[in-house]
């Protein structure tokens, strides 16, 4: 599977979604949850210029996780040469903050506006993430089905895509309706619905 980060960015307490971004992880080992929040927030602040070109700044970063992401977006920080800009982690288990140089998590009141704020951030992180890996998985799963069809190329996929929607669609489709796609014909629409059923 594909590993995915977001960043969301918040203005004033709301959602400034023209600010949000989407990464795909580069790096090797797709299981080190720390290795790829580090490569993420180092690819986020290679955009950022002290000159203010490129993205702006944050005022604070918030991280979704505990201590182990709060030390790799420390360290991204301070790759970046951007210690000055405040760091916290809220690990979702019990809603604790972790700060740096504060060896016990910040535990704030249920009812506090504060809390509140952030567990929306992260949360609105979370849901840009998972959708964006939906999107990603879903592309490769139809990128890898029709790949393996002889005499399906980028062309014809884009046409079967644009008139089904989707694999689902052209399973669901008869025969005759996907012969009918221009290039595709009887023989192979047959190899096409053998992929897609298998």
């Amino acid at each position: 599977t594909s590993v995915v980060s977001s960043m969301v960015v918040f203005e004033d307490g709301r959602p400034a979604k023209h600010a949000y971004r989407r990464f795909r992880a580069k790096i090797v080992d797709r299981n080190d949850d720390f290795a790829n929040m580090r490569e993420t927030l180092r690819r986020r602040f290679q955009r950022s210029a002290a000159d203010g070109a490129g993205w702006p700044l944050p005022d604070l970063v918030i991280l979704d996780g505990g201590k182990g992401q709060l030390s790799a977006g420390q360290a991204a920080l301070s790759d970046a040469g951007l210690l000055q800009i405040p760091i916290a982690a809220l690990a979702k288990e019990r809603e604790e903050l972790f700060v740096p140089a504060r060896p016990d998590p910040i535990v704030l009141p249920r009812t506090s506006q504060g809390l509140y704020l952030v567990q929306r951030i992260r949360d609105e992180a979370h849901r840009f993430a998972v959708t964006y890996h939906q999107k990603v998985r879903a592309k490769r799963a139809v990128r890898s089905v029709l790949d393996d069809v002889e005499g399906v190329g980028p062309a014809k996929k884009r046409a079967l895509l644009r008139r089904f929607g989707s694999v689902r669609g052209m399973r669901d489709a008869p025969l005759s309706e996907l012969a009918s796609v221009a290039g595709v014909g009887s023989a192979l629409a047959e190899r096409i619905k053998q992929a897609i059923e298998s």
